[in-house]
């Protein structure tokens, strides 16, 4: 590992945090919208061969964010689909992203123990 990897991964995944945040700002769109856009837009570079390059480019950088989560999913559909089938479609990105969506559950409910919620005022 050189230091020029970790300088592409700050890179790759800043300009994608600061794309995001240049659409909550500027735009209309929910910060809900925004993310589902970008799981969506993750599968869908995937699908078509644009996003591999990418992440080839900027490693951790492009698989951390939701773009990742997407690409991540649709890999895990090639696999399966390669392994069982058409019946691996359905199966496929799930079991490629859930250690994410297992994390993202985990850390939830952490943080629903930990802090008290709000309503709003």
């Amino acid at each position: 590992m050189d230091l020029s990897q970790f300088v592409r991964a700050f890179i790759c995944g800043g300009l994608i945090c600061a794309f995001s945040q240049v659409l909550i700002d500027r735009t209309r769109l929910t910060p809900a919208r925004i993310l589902t856009s970008y799981v969506v837009l993750g599968v869908v570079l995937t699908a078509v061969g644009i996003y591999q390059p990418i992440v080839d480019w900027g490693g951790c950088g492009a698989t951390t964010p939701l773009f990742g989560f997407g690409y991540a999913m649709a890999k895990g559909v090639e696999k399966a689909v390669e392994q069982y089938g058409i019946v691996g479609a359905l199966s496929g990105g799930l079991t490629a992203a859930a250690g994410g969506i297992s994390a993202a559950v985990f850390f939830s409910l952490l943080g629903a123990l930990i802090f008290k919620a709000k309503g709003k005022e």
